[in-house]
């Protein structure tokens, strides 16, 4: 599973680096679309196919359900790292994400996340001023 955070920054092509650490988790290609608090997801296609079997199995009669894939899946997009190990982002990925100029590229389970700087550093403050509850972190650390 990839982990830490890296800062790079998109290019006038919509370019960014994937950082080495990083590179072999989606070196058979890989599918981005929207996160969550406004990120992207970067999935490795190994678990893109996972995923897909999941939203396969929403029930369509869920409208909440319907809205999720359609924010989800409609997003996203295919994508393999060229020889200088970047990623291209599509450009209606880019404006969802704000992500021009500097970028966070941080390590996730199961995925890599693309912050624009700004929104990385908000979830940040927003996560040591509101810290999740008590009872995952004993949950996760024992």
């Amino acid at each position: 599973m990839p982990f830490g955070e890296y800062r790079y920054a998109v290019d006038d092509k919509g370019r960014v680096i994937i950082p080495p650490a990083f590179r072999d988790f989606v070196e058979d290609g890989m599918v981005v679309t929207r996160g969550m608090e406004g990120c992207l997801y970067v999935f490795p296609m190994s678990a893109w196919s996972r995923i897909e079997q999941r939203l396969e199995q929403l029930p369509l009669t869920d409208r909440d359900a319907r809205d999720f894939v359609r924010f989800f899946y409609s997003g996203a997009a295919k994508a393999k790292l060229d020889a200088s190990g970047r990623v291209t982002l599509p450009p209606t990925l880019r404006e969802f994400a704000q992500a021009q100029g500097a970028v966070i590229v941080a390590g996730a389970p199961n995925r890599l996340e693309v912050w624009s700087e700004e929104r990385w550093n908000a979830n940040l403050e927003h996560v040591i001023s509101e810290p999740p509850a008590p009872e995952l972190l004993k949950e996760l650390v024992g």
